[in-house]
């Protein structure tokens, strides 16, 4: 949320379909777990743990490219590609908008789930930026990632919709809603007009929050009140947010609007203290704008209420009865890859039964430049199988970065993205391009925090008697470990790989507390965590074709919380070209 206030238009309201509202209300809030007692369209209970899960993905995000996920930033990009990469696969449409007047020029990221009338669409927004004094988890991983395991969920759920649904996550909100007035004045009047209200969720895990929802005593409102009515929460209207968040772009073009919030910087009175919990006269977020808005700085009762409350809006606005019989999905790993003349490169498609039976699906390819031939093996497979792309670049193929879409074509059609970056014939050298991958010589060629190198035998490197060795403190600590590497130009293969032992004294088999995120250049490859322990070192690999011709920093970035430690435990590492 920014800071500055602006005055709230009158907007015009228009009726939405709604369910029945809930047949009573309790009088004490409910336990974050309890579903709320509504007689509307059964909404799927959302996983309050998928939401925090995402929240761990832009804390880890943040750690990785200087603390912060500001509009503009690597953060910031980082973040988008990690949204848009769960919804692609997901089966949504995505659609990257570069905000040209926002002062810090970045994507919004705008995803509409392909089914009901696009005439008739409800929207739902959160802005994804953050400050640059942190990791901006409440403000606003918060209502990024209730958005985003909302919008994962539908698409698991695959009902018949009534109406489009449409998300989007916005650039440039800290600057003055710059991302979302962009979008808007991008439309046409027909355009606006199919949007019949728009949902705005902005620091929905405030640590001392009350539950607010903004134009509470709108028609639009209706579906958001009633599930925390449902509740017995007694929410109030959002005046702390009036005009300062991205619900306002649209105000301003006459579209209705409402959502929810949990508070910023202002305080909490004592009648909303005894009826919400809390403390009294102190910030409904004290880590707001600051650097301690962190995975720790959240609510997990007020994510997990507003998680289910945003599913409950979307199944009574625009979830019809009955589900298709039959659905899948598509995902391709990974996204993108490097191909020089003459030569070629594959990757992995994935399919998924989303719902109803298995079927079988077709695989094809476009988007390929002149020279460039995209082939599957085999060419159609059973939904929950996966096939082998082969991208083949001719001695003239068209030089630079392309984007393939790779369609699965059975009851449905479902698609996802692939990147593939052509280069020029040229002299391969090969060979391991990482020096001291086994760490025999200490800490040469490699950046690290101190003591991460170690020949210690509490933990036994895989060979030699060295190894990296991340966190394993039992306390908050981060880790890095990183070193600059000359990818060769010419090679037909690129291969990233190294043998990892995670071990941990976590008890928990659903949520990562402790992390390892493993990055080249801009691109991070995977993030392992405690529920990734095993007994002894696993080989991990990885593609960076991408990376042909180019100098880009390898790098192993751990993060433990306060308690229980995890150790992951890093040695032979290779990047073999050929």
């Amino acid at each position: 949320m920014k800071r500055r206030t602006l005055a709230i238009a009158a907007v015009t309201a228009v009726t939405l379909a709604l369910a029945a509202p809930p047949a009573s209300a309790t009088t004490t809030a409910r336990s974050a777990t309890a579903a709320p007692a509504v007689a509307a369209l059964a909404a799927p209970d959302v996983q309050v743990s998928n939401v925090q899960a995402h929240l761990a993905q832009f804390q880890s995000i943040a750690t990785s490219n200087g603390g912060n996920r500001r509009a503009g930033s690597a953060g910031y990009t980082a973040s988008v590609a990690y949204v848009k990469s769960k919804l692609q696969a997901a089966g949504y449409t995505v659609t990257e908008q570069t905000c040209t007047s926002c002062t810090y020029q970045g994507n919004n990221v705008i995803a509409e789930w392909p089914q009901g009338p696009t005439t008739d669409v409800v929207m739902f927004g959160a802005h994804l930026d953050g400050v640059s004094a942190g990791p901006a988890i409440n403000d606003n991983g918060s209502g990024s990632s209730v958005l985003l395991e909302n919008a994962l969920v539908l698409a698991q759920q695959n009902p018949t919709m009534t109406k489009r649904v449409r998300f989007a996550w916005w650039n440039g909100e800290e600057q003055g809603l710059q991302g979302s007035k962009f979008y808007v004045n991008s439309l046409s009047a027909t355009q606006k007009g199919y949007i019949k209200g728009y949902y705005n969720f902005d620091m929905v895990s405030s640590t001392n929050g009350g539950y607010f929802i903004n134009r509470l005593t709108s028609t639009t409102s209706a579906p958001l009140k009633a599930y925390w009515d449902s509740l017995g929460l007694s929410p109030e209207e959002n005046v702390e947010g009036q005009g300062r968040s991205d619900d306002y772009s649209f105000q301003q073009a006459g579209i209705p609007t409402s959502g929810y919030a949990m508070g910023a910087s202002a305080r909490k009175t004592s009648s909303q203290a005894s009826k919400w919990g809390g403390t009294a006269n102190s910030a409904y977020d004290p880590c707001y704008h600051s650097s301690c808005d962190t995975t720790n700085n959240v609510n997990a009762t007020g994510l997990n209420r507003s998680a289910d409350g945003v599913a409950y809006a979307i199944w009574d606005l625009a979830v019809g009865g009955g589900t298709p019989t039959n659905d899948f999905s598509v995902a391709v790993s990974p996204t993108a890859g490097g191909v020089v003349r003459g030569a070629s490169t594959t990757a992995t498609v994935s399919t998924a039964t989303t719902s109803g039976s298995a079927q079988t699906v077709a695989l094809s390819a476009s988007g390929a430049p002149s020279g460039v031939t995209v082939s599957f093996s085999p060419s159609s497979v059973t939904s929950g199988g996966s096939a082998t792309m082969t991208v083949s670049a001719s001695s003239s193929a068209s030089l630079g970065s392309f984007t393939l879409t790779v369609t699965g074509t059975g009851s449905a059609t479902r698609t996802a993205s692939y990147t593939v970056t052509v280069t020029g014939t040229g002299s391969c050298t090969g060979g391991q391009v990482v020096g001291n991958g086994g760490f025999e010589s200490g800490a040469t060629v490699w950046t690290a925090t101190s003591g991460v190198i170690t020949n210690s035998s509490s933990q036994p490197a895989r060979t030699g008697s060295y190894k990296a060795w991340l966190n394993g403190n039992g306390s908050t600590s981060t880790d890095t470990l990183s070193q600059s590497v000359t990818v060769p130009a010419g090679c037909s293969s690129y291969a990233l790989a190294f043998y990892l032992h995670i071990d941990t004294t976590e008890r928990t088999t659903t949520v990562a507390y402790d992390k390892l995120v493993v990055q080249i250049g801009s691109t991070t490859l995977a993030t392992y965590s405690n529920l990734n322990k095993a007994t002894g070192y696993t080989l991990r690999s990885f593609d960076v074709g991408a990376y042909a011709g180019q100098t880009v920093t390898l790098k192993f970035t751990g993060t433990e919380d306060a308690s229980l430690q995890t150790s992951f435990v890093i040695d032979d590492v290779t990047l073999q070209a050929s």
